[in-house]
C-alpha cells in the first residue's frame, strides 16, 4: 500500500514540474507522440487535456503525424460466401496492420481520406466522417432524397488549407432518361453548415468519367477528368476550386504512342490521382484490366502557370499490374495476377521494374482487387464534436482495434482449449475429493449392522464405478473440443 501511495506521489509531482513549462513547449513535446499515445495523456490533468482536444493543436500535430497507407476491399459475395468491408493499414515501412479498422462497418465504402478523417458511404440515408485515431463519428443526411441512383462513388472529401474547412462533395444526377450517365450539378456540404449547397456546372459532364477515373482534391481544388473528343487524349482535366466554388479546363500532356502495342490492349485506360501533395495523371494500355507495355505518369505544377511534367515512365507491367495500381512514399504498389500485392521502389525518371526487386506485400485473396481503393492517411486527433451543428456525433465509449478475423479465430481457438483445460482440472480436483469422502464414509460404517453396512458399501462400490469410467469420457470430450 505504501508502494502505490509513494509511487502516485512520484507521478504527481513529475506532471507538476512538466506544467511549470511553458505550453509552447509542451505542445512541442506531444508534436512527438503519436495520437493513440495523446489520447491516453488527456485523462491525465485538464491541463493536458485542454491542449491536446485543442483544434488548432489538432491541426499542427497533423504536421508531425507519420503517414500510412489504407489498403480498402468492400462488401462482396466470393464463391457464394459473403465478405465484409475490411480495410488494412501499412506503416511507413509498409507492413501491414494486424488490426482491423474498428471504424468502418461491415457495409460501408470509402469516398475520401484527409487528415485522418475517413468519408464513409453507407447504404442508408447517413454518410459517415469518421476519425480513424479517436472513433468519433459525425453523421450527415445525404442530399438525394432517393436512394435509386445514390453510389459511393459520386461522393468525395476534401479540405480547404485556407479556410480550414472540410467538404463533402457530391456528383448530383438528376433522375431524367436524356441526364442519364451525366450531372450538371456538384452539391457541397461544408462540415458545421446547416444544409447543401448546389454549383451548377458550366456543362454537362460524364460520370462515368468519376467512377473509372477517380478524383483527386489537393490544395482545395478538386480535379477529375471530362471527355473532350477534340483532344489527343479524348479527355481533358475539370478543376473545381472548392473556396471559390469556380470551375476551370486544363489540357491533358501530349500521349508518347511509342511501343504502342497494336491489337493487344487496344484501349487506353487513365487515372487522376495525388501523388506528393501534387495532381497526376497516369496511362496505360489494358485489355481485361492487365496493363501492358509501359506506364507513364505526369504531375501538374505550378499554381498560375500551370504545366505537365513526365514524372515517370515504368516499362515492362505485363506480367504484374492490373489496374490497380498507386504510388507513395517512393514506391509504386501493383497486383500481380497471382492476387499477390508487390511494391517497387521509384528508382527514377525512366525505368524497367525487375522481378527480383519485387517486394510481396500482401496476399489479396480471395478477393483479388475488384474494387479495392488506395488511400494516403494519418492518425490524428482532429475533433468532430465541433461540427455538430446539423450532424450527430457518435463518441464511442472504448475504441477497440479488433484482430483481423482469421487471428481472431487462433484466438479463440486457444481460448476455447485453455477452458477445457480448465474444466478438466476441476473435474479432477473433484473426483479426488469424492473418492476421499467415499473412503471415509466407508470407514464410518465399518461399526454399523452386517445388513445396513453391506447396502452402503454396495452403493459406495456403484459410484466408485461410475467415477472410474467418467475420467475416459471427460477425456474423450476434451480431446474432441481441441481437434474442433
Amino acid at each position: 500500500m505504501a508502494s502505490k501511495t509513494t509511487t502516485r506521489k512520484q507521478a504527481g509531482m513529475e506532471e507538476s514540474i512538466i506544467n511549470c513549462l511553458p505550453t509552447e513547449l509542451i505542445e512541442h513535446i506531444f508534436f512527438s507522440l503519436p495520437a493513440s499515445c495523446l489520447l491516453q495523456c488527456t485523462s491525465v490533468c485538464k491541463k493536458w487535456h485542454k491542449i491536446i482536444r485543442d483544434s488548432q493543436f489538432a491541426l499542427a500535430h497533423l504536421q508531425h503525424a507519420p503517414s500510412c497507407t489504407l489498403l480498402f476491399s468492400p462488401q462482396g459475395s466470393i464463391s457464394g460466401k459473403l465478405y465484409p468491408s475490411d480495410a488494412i493499414i501499412f506503416d511507413e515501412a509498409w507492413l501491414p496492420s494486424k488490426s482491423a479498422v474498428p471504424v468502418i462497418g461491415p457495409d460501408d465504402r470509402i469516398c475520401g481520406s484527409c487528415n485522418g478523417l475517413l468519408c464513409l458511404h453507407t447504404p442508408t440515408s447517413m454518410i459517415k466522417i469518421a476519425n480513424l485515431a479517436t472513433g468519433e463519428c459525425l453523421h450527415l443526411k445525404k442530399p438525394t432524397r432517393s436512394l435509386k441512383d445514390d453510389h459511393f462513388s459520386f461522393y468525395r472529401f476534401g479540405f480547404h488549407p485556407a479556410t480550414k474547412e472540410y467538404m463533402v462533395i457530391h456528383f448530383f444526377q438528376k433522375s431524367s432518361p436524356l441526364t442519364v450517365g451525366r450531372f450538371n450539378v456538384i452539391q457541397v456540404y461544408t462540415l458545421g453548415d446547416e444544409k447543401w449547397k448546389d454549383v451548377v456546372t458550366p456543362e454537362s459532364l460524364s460520370l462515368n468519367c468519376v467512377k473509372n477515373s477517380g478524383v483527386a482534391i489537393v490544395d482545395g481544388t478538386m480535379y477529375w477528368l471530362a471527355e473532350d473528343m477534340g483532344s489527343d487524349w479524348q479527355h481533358v482535366v475539370m478543376s473545381f476550386d472548392l473556396g471559390k466554388e469556380s470551375f476551370a479546363r486544363i489540357q491533358l500532356p501530349a500521349v508518347d504512342l511509342e511501343d504502342w502495342t497494336v491489337g493487344i490492349g487496344d484501349d487506353r485506360h487513365y487515372w487522376i490521382m495525388e501523388i506528393d501533395g501534387k495532381v497526376c495523371v497516369s496511362t496505360a494500355q489494358s485489355l481485361e484490366g492487365m496493363l501492358f507495355g509501359k506506364l507513364q505518369i505526369w504531375t501538374l505544377d505550378g499554381h498560375t502557370d500551370q504545366r505537365w511534367n513526365q514524372k515517370y515512365i515504368i516499362h515492362h507491367l505485363s506480367p504484374f499490374a492490373r489496374g490497380l495500381h498507386f504510388v507513395h512514399g517512393g514506391k509504386i504498389v501493383i497486383q500481380h495476377r497471382d492476387s499477390n500485392l508487390y511494391s517497387y521502389e521509384l528508382l527514377g525518371k525512366n525505368f524497367e521494374i525487375e522481378l527480383s526487386k519485387m517486394a510481396k506485400l500482401l496476399d489479396l485473396s480471395p478477393r483479388g482487387e475488384d474494387g479495392m481503393q488506395f488511400y494516403a492517411c494519418v492518425k490524428s486527433l482532429v475533433p468532430l464534436d465541433v461540427y455538430a451543428k446539423a450532424a450527430i456525433v457518435h463518441r464511442p465509449k472504448h475504441l477497440e482495434w479488433k484482430l483481423k478475423k482469421w487471428e481472431a479465430w487462433e484466438q479463440d481457438r486457444l481460448m476455447q482449449k485453455d477452458v477445457w483445460r480448465t474444466m478438466h482440472q476441476i473435474e479432477h480436483e473433484l473426483m479426488v475429493l469424492k473418492q476421499r469422502m467415499i473412503l471415509e464414509v466407508k470407514e464410518k460404517t465399518q461399526h454399523f449392522p452386517d445388513g445396513i453396512q453391506q447396502r452402503i458399501n454396495m452403493e459406495v462400490d456403484l459410484i466408485l464405478q461410475h467415477m472410474q469410467d467418467y475420467p475416459e469420457q471427460s477425456a474423450a470430450s476434451k480431446s474432441h473440443a481441441e481437434t474442433t
